[in-house]
């Protein structure tokens, strides 16, 4: 028994040589390996910011309406006698478009035209009347006031003559509105009547809605800020001398295609709408297939460019309770959080106005989990430096 127990402790202790050095030095390895990786500088893309030009590209949404939209409407009573024109027709000045029932108006007419007749020959007889006593005064037969009385008659016949002829006119043209013409080339919108309908000159219903689209406005809204920009990047003293100096605008109709037409932006309006803090402004594009028609919507593309600006890709950055930061390297390769002002943005790159400047080298990836005074190991991107256009939304 006292051999068999000797055998046993032997053969512990072979085992426990072996395992024990083993053990240690696989957890000595895995406390190795930890440390070497706390100790290790992320290695991450770096770009140097340098300025260039920059185009920014902004969409605004916009109304469209045609050059003149003329609301046609009855400037007599009666009733609605012959429509000429259907719907969505193209119409040219001058061509007639209704017709109002004008028995009434041409018996008043005729009235009229037969005081004035009259009116014409009561003067043809006080100027008779007048030229009879010229002689007679002449010879002293009858005294000058018989003549001066002839001759007042005579002007009070003139006189009644000249307001018959008014009277004669102003039924004309109420005999002329019966038939209602266009006053300008265009379309033809709406027509809520029909024939035999009631018109009259006081109604608020319009007989249709005639629209000449040879030019359409496109009317749009620029924020203050955006606006106060445009005045500060456009060389001239007033804002018509700065709309000369800017490029034509495009246009994207409401289904996403672009408008064949270039246009220009015509006019801003003179005051700021104090709700939405924006000015009018004013695109006028020529449109002689008549595609675009009052009421259409779209976005107009308006360009503007900058000078020597600074530009980062939006992925370099970080926007946190409406501020933007990136992560700027410093000596050391330390990093560091600095906010920018960005002046336009799209989908893939900023332009930065203030907050870095030509030279800086930004971390442009690998951003999430940076924090102030961290140190990385910046590697050279291939990128180089950002696209020079940029889109914005309105």
């Amino acid at each position: 028994m006292n051999n068999k127990l000797r055998n046993r402790v032997v053969l512990l202790s072979v085992v426990i040589g072996v395992c024990l050095p083993v053990l240690f030095y696989g957890c000595g390895s895995g406390n190795d390996g930890k440390d070497a990786g706390m100790n290790a500088k992320p290695a991450l893309p770096v770009m140097v910011v340098n300025r260039s030009d920059a185009t920014v590209t902004t969409l605004y949404s916009a109304l469209l309406e045609g050059r003149v939209n003329v609301e046609i409407r009855p400037q007599v009573d009666g009733t609605l006698q012959t429509i000429f024109v259907d719907e969505g027709s193209f119409v040219k000045t001058g061509q007639s478009l209704f017709k109002i029932d004008d028995r009434a108006y041409r018996e008043l007419y005729n009235s009229a035209l037969a005081s004035q007749h009259a009116a014409e020959a009561r003067l043809v007889i006080a100027k008779l009347d007048e030229e009879k006593l010229v002689p007679l005064v002449q010879n002293k037969v009858i005294s000058d006031i018989q003549l001066k009385t002839a001759k007042a008659n005579t002007h009070a016949a003139q006189a009644a003559v000249e307001q018959a002829k008014a009277a004669t006119r102003s039924a004309q043209v109420n005999l002329d509105y019966t038939l209602i013409k266009a006053p300008v080339s265009g379309y033809i919108g709406k027509i809520p009547l029909r024939l035999g309908s009631l018109v009259s000159k006081n109604q608020s219903e319009w007989l249709t809605l005639l629209s000449d689209v040879s030019q359409i406005y496109a009317y749009f809204s620029m924020s203050e800020n955006d606006f106060m920009r445009f005045r500060q990047i456009y060389t001239g003293t007033t804002i018509q001398d700065k709309l000369r100096h800017l490029s034509p605008v495009s246009l994207i109709m409401s289904d996403g295609s672009s408008f064949s037409e270039k246009g220009t932006i015509g006019s801003v309006s003179g005051q700021f709408d104090q709700t939405t803090a924006s000015v009018r402004l004013r695109a006028v594009f020529p449109n002689p297939d008549a595609l675009l028609r009052s009421g259409n919507t779209g976005k107009v593309v308006m360009e503007s460019l900058f000078h020597d600006a600074l530009i980062v890709p939006q992925a370099a950055t970080v926007e946190l309770q409406d501020k933007i930061f990136v992560f700027l390297l410093t000596p050391g390769n330390k990093v560091k959080e600095q906010v920018v002002t960005v002046s336009g943005k799209s989908g893939h790159n900023y332009i930065v106005s203030a907050g870095l400047k030509q030279g800086d080298t930004i971390i442009i990836a690998g951003i999430e989990k940076l924090k102030n005074g961290m140190v990385i190991k910046p590697l050279k991107s291939e990128q180089g430096t950002a696209s020079t256009t940029a889109v914005k939304v309105k």
